[in-house]
């Protein structure tokens, strides 16, 4: 009998433990959706523009699979702009290889060019970076960079173009 309880409670909490994981991992940041954007399109329109994997990644949050964009390794002059809308958001200048498989930057090309919101979608505050122009979500921002800025802006390379100078 203690046995059966005993396996009882631990199914009732792997049951809680699932769906607290479950309700967290839905919280996203919601901020960048609820700001008003320069450029709006709708979720049809978004569709239409972009390739599902950029959809995927600027419109619902998702994240590419590390080393398998080919901006990661890309080592020319030039700028990074959002694949959705064209905006300035990098450049060239601030990559540096962070050894985490994504593209990564110590800072944006300018202030204006990206903005932020604090995504609590795997259940710890993290700060999200998406475009200022028209709210793509590009990666997150973490402090571990290098020098000047301390940042590793970790940038999905799927959400953007490269422009060579």
């Amino acid at each position: 009998m203690t046995d059966l309880s005993l396996d009882r409670r631990r199914l009732l909490g792997w049951i809680g433990a699932s769906a607290s994981f479950a309700g967290l991992a839905a919280c996203g940041s919601g901020a960048a959706e609820a700001k008003e954007f320069r450029i709006k399109y709708t979720a049809a329109e978004w569709r239409q523009r972009l390739s599902k994997q950029e959809f995927a990644i600027l419109r619902e949050a998702r994240t590419e699979r590390p080393y398998s964009s080919p901006l990661n390794d890309e080592q020319r002059a030039g700028t990074f702009t959002c694949a959705g809308c064209g905006n300035a958001l990098y450049s060239s200048r601030a990559k540096y290889d962070s050894k985490t498989g994504w593209p990564s930057f110590w800072q944006a090309i300018d202030k204006g060019a990206v903005g932020t919101a604090t995504d609590y979608k795997i259940g710890y505050p993290r700060t999200e970076v998406h475009c200022a122009d028209c709210g793509g979500h590009l990666g997150h921002i973490f402090n571990d960079g290098p020098k000047p800025t301390g940042k590793r802006h970790c940038i999905n390379g799927a959400a953007m173009d490269f422009v060579v100078s």
